[in-house]
């Protein structure tokens, strides 16, 4: 007789089969990297890839990815579900839809879904979700008044049956874009991703003996419900509010916050939110509960792995119509504008029960370009337009992080998307752009006992000294990231041609013939009062070129030598005149 494995010895063997199965997803996501033809794929990582069982439940995600894309994907699943039950799904069969409102939010998110199969029966489904570089229409900007202005929507339907792809929709997607080579590629991508986590998964389960992922799914998201209720109900119990303002498109936006603990998880009841925008920088449901939930989780419960349920017990409610809860057919394509804002509107409620980070730039400084005489309003008089390339990109830039309760900010880092910057040389490459400046903005991180990180300067025109348009979505320039506990806020993010003409930072914008749009990214909020720092780090920020001696001595009261040394006796006088 075979002796049954004591419950330890069960214990180890499923957190094992847990952490395969998670790497199994990053195995995943690494083939789509690899596979991706378009740079803000294959170079920022702007993707998400996890596993879900037989009913659409989430049980991993890979590491690599966003949390707008992963924590939207993880409901997403179950729409393809109620349109293509399982059971009519055969292998090598996938299914894809960029649908906003059952997706992560815009239509250039496609998600694809895959069922997995062993030995003849479905035993779950792998999902990704990849933004791809141009889906037609106006483009990623604000311009839209409704969602059918902004590119191809492709609803939930066969993107392959038994391994013949669906030619069909892919000649309509090459038709409906304007780097067709690029958008079908990273299709392909999506759909060989998921093999990849098929393949993964049964060499899996081949190895641990299991015929289904029934009981392992049942444990993973029963124990990371626990664990995260556990976290929560650590917490003081209470309904702790916040509020903050932001740019908006046409006029500033409100964002409100009640934020509700109890022993049955946590509550975000966002009431009292600014109306639905007329521009597309407005925020589906969908979007709206995958980075409050990060935001949550972040905070409360970042070692719990993320899934079904380390995220059941956080829920959100929104008003119906205002801006992080519109129906169709508000405008959506720049909603990362407001949705990136959550994790601050949240991290200010949970200040008043536990250390946060200060307010950081938040929402990506992600403009689309556009080339060619048609795409722009302003060609050199003399110049064949139709010699000008036609193109579309995307570059992911980002400003400074606030500063961390026992850190300073992080620069130039995107936070709350992950999203990684593309590099200058991956964008030149691939389109006819040319960068003439990317540094780091001294002086922008909010002073403070820890500093804010800082933004970066980016200048950046057509190559050839040709015209180009950016789609803007700009957010920060009038709003800075807040300083705590009497931190100071970072700086706010300026846009402007190197010209000197005025240029908006949300919209449709034209840089002219031989000019160049400066984009000086904003900073993040300090923690803490300046005058508590120690001089010592103020005179390395000094060295390192983050701050002037003079923003030293105006700042924090240091006062830095001819040698660019600390003047200790200079800046005890200092601050006994200053009042410190």
């Amino acid at each position: 007789m075979i002796a049954r494995p004591n419950a330890a010895l069960a214990q180890i063997h499923t957190q094992i089969m847990w952490s395969r199965l998670i790497a199994v997803v990053e195995e995943q996501a690494q083939t789509m990297l690899r596979t991706a033809f378009s740079t803000p794929v294959r170079e920022a990582g702007d993707l998400s890839a996890g596993v879900f069982d037989r009913h659409g439940r989430m049980l991993a995600q890979a590491v690599t990815g966003t949390p707008g894309h992963v924590n939207s994907m993880a409901n997403a699943v179950k729409h393809f579900l109620d349109v293509y039950p399982l059971a009519t799904m055969k292998p090598d069969d996938h299914y894809i839809t960029n649908d906003p409102w059952l997706t992560s939010g815009h239509l250039h998110d496609i998600t694809v879904v895959t069922p997995s199969f062993y030995r003849g029966e479905p035993v779950g489904l792998f999902a990704n979700t990849i933004h791809v570089v141009d889906i037609g229409g106006l483009g990623m900007g604000p311009d839209g008044r409704q969602v059918f202005e902004e590119g191809l929507a492709i609803p939930i339907m066969p993107l392959a049956r038994a391994g013949r792809m669906n030619e069909d929709l892919l000649r309509l997607v090459r038709a409906n874009v304007r780097e067709p080579l690029q958008v079908e590629g990273d299709i392909y991508g999506a759909a060989a991703c998921n093999d990849e986590g098929g393949r993964r998964l049964i060499e899996m389960m081949d190895e641990f003996e299991i015929a289904n992922l029934d009981r392992l799914g049942d444990t993973i998201i029963e124990s990371s419900r626990e664990a995260t209720l556990e976290r929560i109900r650590a917490l003081p119990k209470g309904t702790y509010r916040n509020s903050l303002t932001m740019d908006g498109c046409e006029k500033p936006l409100v964002l409100n916050a009640a934020l509700t603990i109890s022993d049955d998880g946590i509550h975000v009841d966002f009431d009292g939110t600014s109306p639905a925008s007329s521009h597309g920088i407005n925020v589906v449901y969908n979007y709206c509960l995958a980075y409050t939930a990060f935001g949550v989780k972040c905070l409360v419960a970042p070692e719990v792995p993320n899934n079904a349920g380390s995220l059941a017990p956080i829920s959100v409610s929104a008003p119906e119509g205002c801006v992080l809860n519109v129906k169709r057919p508000w405008p959506v394509a720049a909603r990362h504008t407001v949705g990136q804002m959550l994790p601050d509107v949240v991290f200010g409620c949970l200040h008043q029960v536990m250390p946060v980070p200060a307010e950081g730039a938040s929402s990506l400084w992600n403009p689309q370009i556009f080339g060619g005489g048609s795409l722009v309003d302003e060609v050199e008089e003399g110049t064949d337009a139709n010699a000008l390339p036609e193109f579309s990109t995307v570059i992911f830039h980002c400003g400074g992080a606030g500063a961390r309760p026992t850190k300073d900010g992080l620069s130039a880092t995107s936070f709350p998307s992950g999203v990684r910057t593309i590099p200058v040389e991956a964008t030149e490459s691939v389109a006819p752009v040319v960068f003439y400046r990317r540094e780091f903005r001294d002086g922008s991180g909010g002073a403070g006992r820890l500093r804010g990180g800082l933004g970066q300067v980016i200048e950046l025109g057509g190559a050839g000294a040709a015209p180009v348009a950016l789609l803007c979505n700009f957010e920060r320039v009038h709003n800075p990231a807040r300083g705590r506990d009497g931190g100071r806020a970072g700086a706010s993010g300026t846009v402007a041609l190197r010209s000197g003409r005025p240029i908006r930072p949300k919209g449709r914008q034209t840089v002219p013939p031989r000019d160049a749009i400066r984009l000086e990214l904003p900073g993040g909020g300090g923690i803490g009062d300046p005058r508590t720092r120690d001089p010592q780090r103020v005179v390395d920020d000094v060295v390192d070129g983050f701050i002037t001696a003079q923003e030293a001595r105006r700042d924090y009261g240091v006062v830095i030598d001819a040698d660019g040394r600390l003047d200790s006796a200079a800046t005890e006088r200092l601050r006994k005149q200053t009042g410190y």
